[in-house]
């Protein structure tokens, strides 16, 4: 209970008097909001409450509607981030965080704001069990929304509950819940967010019938979690996925009772007694449950992530992918073109592959390394395994369903290549390590055609070279230098054998 006092008082000090002149004011269902004037026009609001705080007895429950406020809360500074292990990239995020963070950021080009744009709703990526709304963990760039939103668009980035504190079930959770369900708090987030910006968006000038949710990595795997969500339909009308899709690895989502066994196991770790184990866990700290959490890299049974909970996830998502069951909004994917790099290309083939590794083996023995920006074939193989391959077999199943187009970013200095997250700058138009005049000039593509996407669900428009739907010959963008250049059956044998070992899980 103290923390829940204290997060309160907080709300109660935030609540404070603004002059009329002092900054943008904006009027939300929950009370009014003091905002910053942006240099170039528009105005930022920051920390705006979307759920109450997850803490004491919220902890592990589904997020509750924000409580109004008096007077007029203070929205010129970022929240903390959500609560997380240190990873070593996210240093900065894990000393910072707090579990008092369900708050979210919105970006206007124009204020007072005038008819209304389209809106796009950040996800960032971590695995989900780190990162923030601020960007800046590592290679990250800033997740400052202001460049893109200039696009005429309006940009919000959330939070949403991270590891043991986001993503666990439990049989005493399941018993509790009211849908029967345990697991995915941090989706629940997500939809809560994605609920607060239908209600106030258009305060913000943002159009609340065109809403684009994009994310990267994990934040790209949770979009198509939500997009094969029955509770988050009708939330969003186009999506945007970043180096990450519901089949990342070809893993499948787990079940409930599988990831219900996991929290009893972290219980006992904890040294939760027999019975009560969720009230014993909700009254230590964040910091002592983390330390009874895997790795950032723990790939294990224990490793907390989204489950088919009976609710927010009622079905297996790569199966509705496969079914064409999935929400039917246009759908933008891709991946970066070094992603990953493998240690020992034969034994990791094998593991993963089993029955297939001879084909695998003989494609990847074969390959040629005469486009640069695929690496060797250690590289080739790990980004095939772990993004490419995965959003390529979305792009060809949503095809169906809905507007598709993917994309392959290749544009980076060497050796590195275009590794994991290097696209963040160039859409978010912060250049933090690309600062030649041809990576400016990348990055004003890519956001022209991510803003054209969230207002027509069709990235092409004026400016920019032609990009192809996806279609039967696999039509794909390559964002790379000199100029972005359409192509097609992106590493086609490749993925067909990815896609061979997935369809044996299903």
């Amino acid at each position: 209970m103290r923390m829940i006092e204290c997060s309160l008082v907080a709300a109660v000090l935030a609540a404070v008097s603004f002059a009329q002149g002092e900054g943008p004011l904006v009027a939300t269902a929950q009370g009014q909001l003091a905002g910053e004037a942006l240099k170039a026009g528009g105005a930022v609001f920051k920390a705006i409450p979307f759920a109450q705080p997850p803490v004491g007895d919220l902890r592990w429950r589904e997020p509750l509607p924000p409580k109004p406020w008096s007077g007029v809360r203070d929205a010129r500074k970022y929240a903390a981030p959500c609560a997380q292990i240190d990873a070593n990239w996210n240093t900065v995020a894990a000393k910072t965080g707090s579990e008092d963070c369900l708050y979210l950021n919105v970006w206007s080009s124009k204020w007072p704001s005038g008819p209304a744009n389209p809106v796009m709703v950040w996800f960032y990526g971590g695995g989900n069990t780190g990162g923030s709304f601020l960007g800046l963990g590592g290679i990250e760039p800033s997740f400052d929304g202001e460049r893109l939103s200039r696009r005429e668009v309006v940009v919000v980035t959330i939070s949403y509950r991270l590891g043991l504190l986001g993503f666990i079930a439990h049989p005493e959770l399941t018993e509790e819940s009211p849908h029967h369900a345990s697991g995915n708090y941090g989706l629940m987030d997500q939809i809560a967010a994605l609920k607060w910006v239908r209600e106030n968006i258009a305060r913000f000038g943002g159009d609340p019938s065109n809403v684009t949710i994009f994310g990267q990595s994990a934040g790209a795997h949770d979009i198509g979690m939500l997009m094969a969500s029955p509770v988050a339909r009708d939330l969003f009308q186009k999506a945007i996925g970043e180096s990450g899709s519901v089949v990342i690895r070809a893993g499948l989502t787990r079940t409930r009772a599988d990831l219900e066994q996991a929290g009893v196991r972290l219980a006992a770790r904890l040294g939760a007694p027999a019975k009560g184990q969720i009230k014993y866990m909700r009254g230590l700290s964040a910091v002592e449950i983390f330390k009874a959490a895997p790795g950032y890299n723990d790939r294990g049974t224990d490793r907390p992530e989204p489950d088919i909970d009976g609710y927010v996830i009622a079905k297996l998502p790569a199966a509705m992918f496969r079914a064409g069951e999935e929400a039917p909004v246009p759908l933008m994917i891709g991946n970066n073109a070094r992603e990953r790099t493998a240690r020992d290309l034969a034994s990791e083939i094998q593991e993963f592959y089993g029955a297939l590794a001879p084909k695998a083996l003989k494609l990847y023995n074969a390959a040629s390394t005469n486009y640069a920006p695929w690496g060797d074939a250690k590289a080739q193989f790990a980004t095939d395994l772990q993004f490419r391959c995965s959003a390529s077999t979305i792009a060809q199943w949503h095809s169906a369903k809905a507007p598709t187009f993917e994309y392959e970013f290749t544009r980076a200095p060497e050796p590195r290549g275009a590794v994991h997250s290097w696209e963040l700058q160039y859409v978010f138009g912060n250049l933090k390590q690309a600062t030649e005049e041809a990576d400016r000039k990348l990055s004003d593509e890519v956001q022209a055609y991510w803003a054209n996407f969230a207002k027509t669900g069709n990235p092409n428009g004026a400016g920019v070279p032609a990009w192809p739907k996806f279609g039967s010959a696999r039509e794909y963008m390559d964002l790379g230098s000199p100029a972005p250049v359409a192509k097609s059956a992106l590493r086609a044998p490749f993925c067909d054998v990815w896609r061979e070992k997935l369809l044996g899980s299903l």
